[in-house]
């Protein structure tokens, strides 16, 4: 389900947001499934509770889980995919980073598009 790459320079807490919200995208988690406790997540991928607890934080703050007292931490019914201006402008900057070193290895505009194209494809499960 989650799994963490130790070597990764991205911090293991964005790790799991991300491969939470991958899960969803992919259809493997759907709305009103219930996340493992943050416990239980801490030792199947051996990361400290807070990290944990900081991941799944940031997760309900932008509304994909919400937290249930007594209960757990469910994918919301009513989530809906959504971009503030903030992360937007973050995504642009990593995307234009591709984007050069794409033109760098020689692709045109059509061959990256068709590799955004494949990727997309990959995580709908196509």
């Amino acid at each position: 389900m989650i799994n963490i790459d130790p070597r990764s320079s991205q911090p293991i807490y964005e790790q799991i947001i991300f491969q939470i919200k991958e899960n969803i995208m992919k259809g493997i988690m759907m709305p009103g499934d219930q996340l493992p406790s943050i416990r239980k997540l801490s030792s199947m991928i051996l990361a400290n509770p807070n990290t944990i607890s900081k991941a799944y934080q940031e997760l309900e703050r932008t509304g994909v889980t919400e937290t249930i007292r007594g209960k757990g931490t469910f994918i919301r019914e009513d989530y809906k995919i959504g971009a503030d201006d903030e992360k937007m402008e973050e995504i642009r900057e990593v995307l234009k980073n591709i984007i050069v070193e794409m033109h760098y290895m020689g692709l045109s505009k059509e061959e990256m598009n068709k590799e955004l194209e494949k990727i997309y494809d990959e995580l709908e499960g196509e």
